[in-house]
């Protein structure tokens, strides 16, 4: 198989860096998008999100016109879905955007194509993914049919990137690749090669799937014993940060840090698709994300009390995306935390993100704005330090001694 274009479904966190990469490499890149200020944006040789050195290279993709922006579908040797896969409110998987996409290149499919899927999706996404394709496009054929000699190939490869690293991750990590067949895997690889040093394994698509699952309900379990001893060593009134520094002296023991609880596209969702697929087996997975899940409101409790002590109190929130140093807010417990602050009116509340240019809409509704991180020792009381960013790691820690601090992130 011949791949001179490739085609991206969706430019966002993942998307638009897998684009560009690739694009980077020489190969013709459409990215396609719904989001029309996106595409104009992408376009212009600029970008929406920030991570490190991305805009460069996008810059010069699109300068040399390997990558350009589309919000309809067009012909291509790879289509490459990397759209959300979001959870209703009761857990249940939100597989809405894949079949999106699905409805969006069938049209444009042809002979010899390779669909890969790398939004992470709950075990036998890629086979429903195949099976959209199949009742809009009968006139080809597809490998539930007609395995290896199929007209179109199918796999899923999950991402597996930290944002902060994904324009490194996206070619040093090992990457896992599932296929319907044996040969969609082997398609799907040739593509990978282009880009990725790590190793390429292939498995089976169900199998990539519960990969990607598996790896960040392991953390999310790791992450879950971490908040639970947080909580258990306020009750006894032990230090967690040193506990967790002494008990990591042991050879064989590796306790995460805990913090106001789990957030991110990944880890706070992933886990929910297992537990989903297999609600009576998923004991100790599901107890985890319910340790995970509560954490936010137990930081939240700890913050109104501190607030209590103070006839006029004065909170000044530190960070509200998900993890230090970036401008992701998806499914950030510090966020919620801040939202439900507002909303309980415990008092004035402050927030402080060096990271985002914008106040998110959410905390817009609720009458909030962003301050300097110096108006906020001056005015505020207490201090619930929420994502340990750089700017908060850095800063004279005596500027807190006059405060009530709830440190989350565990930076003194």
């Amino acid at each position: 198989m011949s791949i001179k274009r490739v085609c991206i479904v969706g430019l966002g966190y993942i998307g638009l860096p897998t684009a560009a990469v690739i694009a980077s490499r020489g190969l013709e890149v459409i990215g396609l998008d719904v989001n029309q200020h996106s595409v104009d944006t992408i376009n212009a040789g600029n970008i929406y999100i920030a991570e490190p050195d991305l805009d460069i290279i996008v810059r010069g993709v699109v300068s040399t016109g390997n990558l350009r922006a589309t919000t309809e579908a067009e012909p291509a040797d790879v289509f490459m879905i990397a759209v959300p896969t979001p959870f209703t409110k009761g857990h249940q998987p939100d597989l809405s955007f894949i079949k999106q996409a699905a409805e969006e290149i069938a049209p444009v499919l042809a002979l010899g194509n390779l669909v890969i899927l790398e939004s992470t999706s709950p075990v036998g996404t890629t086979e429903k993914l195949a099976n959209w394709l199949k009742e809009l496009r009968p006139d080809l054929t597809f490998p539930q049919d007609q395995g290896e000699l199929a007209d179109i190939n199918v796999a899923h490869c999950p991402e597996r990137v930290l944002p902060g690293y994904i324009l490194q991750e996206l070619v040093s990590n090992d990457r896992v690749i599932g296929g319907l067949s044996k040969t969609c895997a082997e398609k799907a690889m040739a593509l990978y090669k282009v880009f990725v040093r790590g190793e390429c394994i292939l498995t089976t698509a169900r199998t990539a799937e519960m990969a990607k699952l598996t790896e960040n309900s392991f953390r999310d379990v790791n992450i879950a014993f971490a908040n639970e001893l947080s909580v258990i060593c306020d009750k006894l009134k032990i230090n967690v940060w040193e506990l967790i520094r002494l008990a990591n002296r042991h050879p064989r023991v590796n306790i995460l840090k805990p913090g106001p609880g789990v957030g991110g596209h990944c880890i706070a969702v992933d886990p929910w698709f297992i537990v989903d697929s297999c609600p009576e087996e998923a004991k100790l997975i599901r107890q985890a994300r319910e340790t995970n899940d509560a954490k936010p409101f137990y930081v939240l409790d700890k913050i109104c009390a501190a607030a209590d002590e103070f006839k006029r109190p004065i909170i000044a929130c530190l960070g509200i995306t998900f993890k230090p140093d970036i401008d992701d807010i998806r499914e950030s417990p510090a966020l919620h935390i801040v939202e439900e602050l507002a909303a309980r009116q415990v008092g004035q509340v402050l927030v402080v993100e060096p990271n985002l240019k914008h106040v998110p809409k959410e905390l817009v509704e609720a009458g909030l704005e962003f301050c300097s991180l110096e108006a906020a020792f001056e005015q505020a009381n207490v201090i619930a330090v929420l994502v340990d960013h750089k700017e908060f790691r850095e800063t004279d820690k005596s500027e807190f001694a006059s405060k009530v601090v709830i440190d989350t992130r565990g930076i003194f």
